[in-house]
């Protein structure tokens, strides 16, 4: 059964292969904003309507949530996950599928996610008389901007009615030849919290530093002094990055300011070790503001938890990849500093996420979130085998 299933994928996949193919062309050249994807939910209703797929619509904004049941549809519940939104950079680009919208492209490959997940769904429902179990196919709002979209639709309600027994995503990764898979047991990427400081002071004449408490004087050994953080405080096998990459003063060459914002983000491994180096952090600024005659505000709101892949879940996820793919397509991948909102899913439920590779042979790498990133579209091919095995 097994083997008669793989091979209805390979060919029910390839014939697909055209149509997601200009799906994710259409996607790319009309990108949406994080939290505005409205048009972009529109056009996944107009692909599911036409191959009869039921789903619901307007989940925690513009979330959809489709839905195909097997024999024996409570036996198991398995979820997908592809996520909808761009990011605001202006493409550049002589494709035929460039950005048509000025300062928005989907510079992430969310327009590939969503494409492969929309084949593998139509792939999926045709084969839904020899499948056991339901699949929910999760469109989700926001993964680029917080509040996470992951996390508004998990308070929606799209892991119960059925209860959601596993969950799988995946991101396409441009240093990864199209046509392989990266994959991780365990945690794979970090959490992510954002870190916003005001250091306050006492403005005035820059010729008159007696008269002032400098601001900016204090958010340099603040700065310096956070790095202490990760080099003397972080258990060396537990990652750990510390960074601040916003720094605004508004004085002048003549004028110290009354405030210096900065912001700035931690990432790490250990949720444990993530709230210390929260409270860390609040006592070096303010210990060192106010040993200084200033003060120190510091905001770190709840960011984003890290992608943990569940161990039997991922084994089960490579057997199945394997008769699809062959051994040489799957790559075991390092893990990454970098965050996902699907970090919330993997905190709920098993979990698994995985990587697509979409570089063309041996291509200069176009690097996610720059104004040149393109894909080899042949990976929309094995994004669509990805999800199909997944679901499998």
């Amino acid at each position: 059964m097994e083997n008669i299933l793989s091979n209805r994928i390979l060919e029910l996949s390839a014939a697909i292969y055209p149509r997601a193919k200009g799906i994710r062309e259409h996607l790319h050249a009309h990108p949406e904003l994080s939290w505005n994807e409205s048009n972009t939910a529109k056009y996944i209703q107009t692909i599911l309507d036409e191959h009869h797929i039921s789903y619901t619509a307007n989940i925690a904004t513009h979330g959809i949530v489709a839905s195909i049941s097997g024999i024996n549809p409570t036996e198991k519940c398995i979820a997908l996950r592809a996520d909808m939104d761009a990011l605001p950079i202006q493409e550049i680009s002589d494709m035929p599928y460039a950005s048509c919208e000025p300062g928005v492209m989907h510079a992430c490959g969310h327009d590939v996610h969503m494409a492969c997940l929309l084949g593998a769904a139509i792939v999926l429902h045709q084969l839904k008389d020899q499948i056991s179990g339901t699949i929910k196919i999760i469109f989700q709002p926001s993964e680029e901007k917080q509040p996470s979209g992951a996390e508004a639709m998990i308070l929606a309600g799209v892991l119960v009615n059925p209860k959601v027994d596993a969950i799988i995503g995946m991101h396409v990764t441009p240093e990864l030849e199209s046509g392989k898979i990266g994959y991780h047991v365990g945690e794979f990427m970090a959490s992510a919290d954002e870190v916003y400081l005001t250091v306050k002071g006492k403005g005035g004449h820059a010729a008159q530093p007696h008269k002032i408490i400098d601001p900016l004087l204090i958010a340099s050994h603040i700065l310096i002094a956070l790095q202490q953080i990760v080099s003397r405080n972080a258990n060396p096998s537990t990652p750990t990055v510390l960074s601040f990459g916003d720094m605004h003063a508004h004085g002048a060459t003549n004028v110290i300011p009354d405030e210096v914002s900065i912001k700035g983000t931690l990432r790490t491994f250990d949720e444990s070790w993530r709230m210390l180096a929260h409270q860390k952090i609040e006592s070096i600024c303010k210990g060192i503001a106010q040993g200084m005659g200033g003060d120190c505000d510091v905001n770190i709101p709840a960011g984003l938890p890290l992608v943990s892949n569940d161990k039997q879940l991922t084994e089960k996820m490579l057997h199945q990849l394997g008769t699809l793919f062959s051994e040489d397509q799957l790559m075991e991948m390092p893990i990454r500093m970098g965050s996902e909102d699907f970090g919330f899913y993997s905190q709920k439920i098993p979990a698994c996420f995985l990587r697509l590779g979409t570089r063309k042979d041996n291509a200069p790498i176009t690097n996610l979130h720059t104004n040149s990133f393109d894909i080899d579209e042949q990976a929309i091919l094995t994004g669509i085998r990805l999800f199909c095995a997944a679901a499998l």
